[in-house]
């Protein structure tokens, strides 16, 4: 029996792309890092502003994310070795390639996604 190709290794870039972009929060942790490095506590606290519902995020959710990111090649860690504690994690070249792809989910989910005011139809957001 053969041994199922996983998404990475079928030639299918969507299956690919899929696959690298799973996750809760990895699509949001790559936007907010557009704008520069930022450290473990920061991209917790982007990623709770605007939620509704729980406040918190599971460290090790958190960590799984960042992990799978730099493993992709989307961000980097840097360690400043220093005592307490220095990360910072930024865009790699690749992931700052992949900010108008999220810009343009964005600009799709502000126009399809909004929510209907008065006398809209629902779905149908104003052109």
């Amino acid at each position: 029996m053969a041994k199922p190709k996983s998404a990475l290794t079928c030639g299918c870039p969507v299956a690919a792309f899929q696959k690298m972009i799973s996750g809760k929060y990895k699509l949001r942790i790559v936007w907010d890092l557009k704008d520069g490095p930022l450290r473990y506590g920061e991209i917790r606290n982007g990623l709770l502003r605007g939620t509704i519902g729980s406040s918190e995020i599971a460290p090790r959710v958190l960590s799984r994310e960042l992990k799978a990111l730099t493993e992709t090649g989307l961000i980097d860690r840097k360690d400043y070795g220093v005592v307490p504690p220095k990360v910072e994690y930024r865009l790699t070249r690749k992931g700052k390639s992949f900010v108008p792809v999220i810009a343009a989910i964005r600009d799709w989910g502000t126009r399809h996604l909004a929510p209907a005011g008065p006398g809209d139809m629902p779905g149908m957001a104003a052109e």
